[in-house]
């Protein structure tokens, strides 16, 4: 066996600059980001050999410069301390319709040029041109979709998640899961009721709700979260908090949410008993919360499951899936997350990857610990959703204990 422990502290120390530079290069991420944003798009649909006439130039270099001054600006207005709903949404949708013709920029302008030179298709000038028509179709055809998409009641994605350790009188236990609702600048009081309706009908002996409720206090976002108190479940509605609830004073949410019939699991855990089994199902403060100075606020798995019986399988909701580490390492059967989106607006999803182990969908870590991480109810930020549809989650819960019929 090789003795390693004398390499460690220079790996270490190794590691240390390297993450300096990356977390120096962080910082100037808010001021790069958006001249890219605005200054490619504004290149390649312009100013890479379309030779537009002088009127068309002038007025598309106007209007990126305004997307570049006005973005950063509405954002600043709309998210700030001002917390103006109006520039958020100006803020929020010029972010999103950025990203859209940043990314399809990168791409169209990269390989349809390529292809188009490679088949000896026009001149040089007619390429470019028809890069730009390209880009410019592709965008106004994803935001459309997005915005429909993110502005739908989500879709129901059923699912059965086998427990090893589950007892057979809980074998078909019906979970449904929804999160990252994101009640914010855009009234969606109606697409609340709608969201609850639907979570009506999949007759539910527990609903969970797993953090982010909304964008702004429990005060300001209370119409639109109120529906969330129709909610029916045979036995249980149980909440954690999630990283945008430390935004926008964490406690008023959980209050709120006391008062609207939910369960805080604030650290602690319920059990949920039938046919003689017992599932424990518990919940932790988002992995933020600590870092919030909120007395009392932070992820304490150990304190979650004090007092469970260590031989019951369990069932742990937390917001971000990067948990799942201390999850496994203490033998949770399920986890519940979201957090992700899914990515929201692809390629975003590659951003994510780096912060997050899973994306969506179940996955499996350690010997036993299964990871469900939902793509989301609702949507932050920009509304859009491309390639990354919003969903709630029914997750049948299966035993196999339960005798297979001849």
């Amino acid at each position: 066996m090789t003795d390693t422990s004398n390499t460690r502290p220079v790996d270490s120390e190794a590691q240390a600059p390297r993450q300096s530079r990356l977390h120096r290069l962080m910082r100037y991420i808010p001021l790069i980001a958006p001249v890219l944003l605005w200054a490619v798009p504004c290149w390649v649909l312009l100013h890479s050999g379309q030779h537009w006439p002088l009127p068309v130039t002038l007025v598309g270099t106007a209007l990126f410069v305004l997307g570049l001054i006005g973005m950063p600006l509405a954002m600043v207005r709309g998210h700030g301390r001002r917390q103006q709903d109006r520039a958020a949404i100006v803020g929020d949708t010029l972010l999103g319709t950025s990203w859209v013709l940043f990314t399809w920029s990168v791409l169209l302008g990269v390989f349809l040029r390529l292809a188009l030179t490679v088949a000896g298709v026009g001149e040089s000038q007619d390429r470019a041109r028809t890069v730009t028509w390209a880009v410019l179709g592709v965008t106004a055809v994803l935001l459309a979709w997005g915005y429909a998409e993110a502005r739908r009641v989500p879709r129901v994605r059923r699912l059965d998640v086998q427990l090893p350790r589950l007892g057979a009188g809980l074998d078909g236990i019906r979970v449904v899961l929804i999160t990252d609702t994101h009640y914010g600048p855009l009234d969606r009081a109606r697409w609340s009721a709608r969201v609850c309706e639907t979570v009506n009908t999949l007759e539910a002996d527990l609903v969970c709700h797993t953090g982010d409720i909304a964008d702004g206090t429990a005060e300001r976002r209370r119409a639109q979260a109120a529906p969330l108190g129709t909610v029916r479940a045979t036995r249980a509605r149980v909440y954690v908090t999630g990283n945008h609830e430390y935004y926008s004073e964490a406690q008023g949410w959980v209050d709120l949410m006391d008062e609207l019939g939910w369960e805080p699991l604030r650290n602690r855990h319920l059990l949920l008993e039938r046919g003689g089994d017992t599932l424990v199902v518990a919940g932790v403060d988002d992995v933020t919360a600590e870092s919030s100075g909120l007395a009392g606020h932070r992820a304490h798995l150990a304190g979650a499951l004090n007092g469970a019986d260590p031989d019951l399988p369990v069932l742990l909701l937390a917001h971000q899936p990067k948990f799942i580490d201390r999850a496994a390492a203490a033998g949770i059967d399920l986890q519940l997350s979201g957090h992700t989106h899914g990515g929201q607006i692809w390629p975003f999803h590659h951003l994510v990857r780096i912060d997050q182990p899973a994306l969506a969908g179940l996955s499996h870590h350690g010997p036993r610990t299964l990871l469900y991480t939902s793509r989301g109810t609702g949507f932050w930020g920009p509304p859009f959703r491309v390639f990354a549809p919003s969903e709630i989650t029914l997750l049948v819960l299966r035993s196999p204990q339960v005798p297979t019929s001849p």
